[in-house]
């Protein structure tokens, strides 16, 4: 909606590091979608690399796999110089690590599709990476087989080097059947044909996925969900951060961690420009979809009132009440007044006052 929010980004990674300061975090997983497009602006990416290196400091890993928004090739571009800061990134195809880190948490195997992560008491974490998967991505003939099916057959190449014995996670970016989407998503297949079932992830102790923006449960199953609120059907949902604990070859959540960063996104609804005027003046620092129920169409100079009273106003939806359909008429015949008069009496249930009428004729003229 026209609303820069990358300031609000890079305050809510700055908290994310903080977050893994207190909680003396070891490893940071991210499941996909860095960046919105394909090709994110300049800024982005230099937030996106301030940040990882942030949450790495001294003694973390960072582990990043490319999701559907995100081109794997180019995430990955500068994997040999974000490895010597712990941060590994994941490209389309895979990771290619050097290892051989000093670092107190760092990678010490690590294929294609895995990496195994060693802190300095020798405690290890088994990672199954598998990056947003299709065939085009994966550079795979299109077969007979169904995306389940293929699914299974990827994550068990991320499984052929497990040695046993360790923690073991999935770090992926997948739709599961049932998961809960939000406005804020797009191409997820909701038909089922790129949808995956729970069966698939049995075997893992923990499985940390991306592509759903609303945090949610299903199982050993996790979306962590987007850091910040994007879409108006999240208003009042709380975004939080999911801290993992490892004990033995286990692999527990701890806790759940709320984040406080960014705006929060309102849905109001009120009768009348006065009381939503008022309305609006209480929620400053959010962004606002304001439906309002109406008798009579807002004035010119009521809107901007309206937007005059929060900059945070994003969308106004009106609903004027007691308008009924019109019975069908032909109107080739009607001169451009006569069909603005019965536009405005079908939404409005009133007629156009002179003023408004003769300035659409002019706008008309003006056109033509």
């Amino acid at each position: 909606m026209d609303r820069d929010r990358l300031p609000e980004q890079i305050e809510a990674l700055h908290e994310l590091t903080s977050i893994c300061r207190e909680k003396e975090v070891s490893v940071v997983l991210v499941a996909g979608d860095v960046f919105d497009t394909y090709l994110p602006p300049a800024e982005a990416e230099e937030a996106f690399f301030r940040a990882v290196k942030e949450l790495a400091g001294e003694e973390r890993a960072v582990v990043v796999i490319p999701g559907n928004h995100d081109d794997g090739v180019r995430l990955a571009a500068s994997a040999p110089i974000a490895e010597e800061h712990g941060v590994y990134l994941f490209g389309t195809r895979g990771g290619h690590f050097s290892l051989g880190s000093s670092r107190p948490v760092r990678a010490v195997a690590a294929g294609e599709n895995y990496l195994i992560i060693e802190d300095r008491e020798g405690e290890k974490l088994y990672i199954n990476a598998l990056p947003y998967p299709n065939e085009a991505r994966l550079k795979e003939e299109k077969t007979e087989e169904s995306y389940p099916e293929k699914v299974s057959r990827w994550l068990e190449m991320g499984e052929a080097a497990f040695p046993g014995h360790m923690p073991h996670i999935l770090l992926s970016h997948l739709f599961v059947m049932g998961g809960k989407t939000s406005e804020s998503e797009r191409g997820i297949d909701l038909g089922g044909a790129r949808a995956v079932p729970l069966s698939l992830f049995e075997k893992f102790d923990y499985v940390a996925l991306g592509h759903l923006h609303k945090p949610q449960k299903m199982k050993n199953v996790r979306y962590s969900g987007s850091l910040l609120q994007y879409s108006f059907d999240e208003a009042g949902a709380e975004k939080s951060v999911v801290l993992l604990k490892t004990e033995g070859e286990r692999i527990e959540v701890k806790e759940i961690v709320p984040l406080h960063a960014g705006k929060q996104l309102v849905r109001l609804e009120c009768t009348g420009a006065e009381q939503a005027e008022a309305l609006l003046k209480q929620y400053e620092n959010a962004f606002i979809e304001l439906t309002l129920h109406l008798k009579a169409p807002l004035s010119s100079e009521e809107t901007k009132r309206l937007r005059a009273a929060n900059e945070g106003l994003v969308s106004l939806i009106t609903r004027v009440e007691g308008v009924q359909a019109a019975p069908f008429q032909s109107r080739a015949k009607l001169s451009s007044g006569e069909l603005f008069t019965q536009y405005y009496r079908s939404i409005y249930d009133s007629e156009p006052g002179e003023d408004l009428k003769t300035a659409f004729l002019e706008l008309l003229k003006e056109d033509a």
